[in-house]
């Protein structure tokens, strides 16, 4: 595993850990499909969430909220419909797409975590 994959991976349990601190249900992490990856898939409420993270070390090109184009929520949301057509039990459920950004602070080495639920939607 590279060092990008492996931090991508530190930080994606970091993410899941704290979500699920707070009530949620993980159904699924790195969910690959032809279409694209899903970092994690997790149950809240009877609200079924798709959930990207995003680190950034810095602010520069803005910050981990900027990670998250518009092409690539389109490729997040074709992979949802994927895995609910593949989990077809999941289908009655709401869904939304979540973002979760942490943000390393300019003063020190600790971090912000930013949880943003319905950071972009399927259309």
């Amino acid at each position: 595993m590279n060092w990008n994959k492996s931090k991508g991976k530190q930080y994606e349990d970091q993410a899941r850990e704290y979500l699920v601190q707070r009530g949620l249900t993980l159904l699924n992490q790195n969910y690959h499909c032809r279409f694209g990856e899903i970092d994690l898939i997790m149950l809240q409420q009877g609200v079924l969430c798709f959930i990207e993270v995003k680190f950034r070390a810095n602010m520069g090109f803005g910050g981990a909220a900027s990670a998250i184009p518009l092409q690539k929520q389109k490729k997040i949301v074709k992979t949802a419909l994927f895995f609910i057509a593949q989990n077809t039990r999941l289908a009655q459920h709401a869904m939304r797409f979540d973002a979760f950004l942490i943000q390393r602070r300019a003063s020190n080495q600790n971090h912000n975590v930013n949880w943003i639920q319905n950071a972009f939607y399927a259309e």
